[in-house]
């Protein structure tokens, strides 16, 4: 072989190697080994992307599955992103699965991250699109900051004004604590309040106590409940005293209708005071002719005709 051609062999082959050894090396250093891999595209639209760029991972259950394909304008300022996913992961992506954007860290580059769906739906095929989820991103965390650290400087403003009046003795608190006199008198109160409530509990104790007693056997209130004899007889001894009561209403009521007729013995008597006056003659004629009689009676106890008689009904009745 030629000496020149010999060496223009020897340097093809060493530049073949050499764009060999580069390609492979932008392959693994760029992770463009799944080139090749078969893709689908999935569409998703976001009302803000937040920085999400061409080329930005997509990642499913922690694993990388794909990159941001394109990004366009859509609708009314909507942004549409196409995704190009590779085909041995799209048996586990769900029609209903969600899309949301994330960080590569805390300040790391954006991700589009995919998750949730359920088993009952179907696999999500090419062309297909998926729903969104919204998601805080930075701007919204420190809008969210600044308006807790107003309503923070708000709080502390009202606790500054609330606690010099309470230093200053205004209110019901500052009196409280400003106030010795009222200090004590709610102390007093306290005290009270506590005594009246060891009180409650002696007397809920005994109660409780009087109840256990009541539920013995043998006593008034059980028989009530349990023994059917006592309660009849109670219930018997009510009914009288039922029928009791109707008769002396009734007794009262012929009393009083009697008392209100002139013309009746009791009318007569209250209403004329003639046959009252009559009457009462009567019962001192009464009185005094019975005192003539014991006397007359006493005296012939004492006669010489009856005295024999008494004497032997005295010894009689001594015998």
């Amino acid at each position: 072989m030629n000496p020149t051609n010999k060496r223009t062999v020897v340097v093809g082959l060493f530049i073949f190697l050499g764009l060999a050894i580069l390609v492979s090396g932008i392959l693994i250093i760029g992770n463009l080994r799944n080139t090749f891999t078969k893709k689908i595209l999935v569409t998703t639209i976001f009302e803000d992307v937040n920085g999400l760029q061409a080329g930005n991972n997509i990642w499913f259950s922690g694993v990388k599955i794909g990159t941001v394909n394109k990004l366009s304008f859509y609708g009314n300022s909507q942004v549409k992103v196409i995704m190009k996913l590779d085909e041995n992961a799209q048996q586990y992506i769900r029609k209903n699965a969600k899309v949301k954007i994330s960080t590569d860290g805390f300040i790391g580059n954006k991700i589009v991250v995919i998750y949730g769906g359920t088993a009952s739906s179907a696999a999500v095929e090419d062309g297909d699109t998926l729903g969104i989820e919204k998601t805080f991103t930075t701007e919204d965390m420190m809008n969210t900051f600044q308006e807790n650290n107003k309503n923070l400087l708000a709080i502390t403003s009202d606790f500054k004004t609330i606690s010099k009046k309470i230093l200053n003795g205004e209110g019901n608190i500052g009196k409280l604590l400003n106030d010795e006199t009222l200090y004590n008198n709610l102390q007093t109160t306290i005290a009270s309040l506590q005594k009246a409530s060891a009180g409650a509990q002696k007397l809920t104790a005994s109660l409780s106590d009087y109840g256990t007693k009541l539920n013995q056997p043998g006593t008034l209130a059980n028989d009530l409940v349990t023994d059917t004899v006592v309660f009849n007889s109670v219930k018997t001894s009510v009914l009288q005293l039922q029928q009791i009561a109707s008769n002396a209403d009734s007794l009262l009521l012929n009393l009083k209708n009697a008392s209100a007729n002139p013309n009746s013995p009791i009318g007569v008597l209250l209403h004329d005071e003639q046959s009252g006056t009559n009457l009462k003659s009567a019962i001192q004629n009464l009185d005094s002719g019975s005192q003539k009689l014991n006397e007359d009676l006493e005296a012939l106890q004492h006669s010489f005709l009856l005295k024999g008689f008494f004497k032997k009904k005295e010894k009689s009745a001594a015998k």
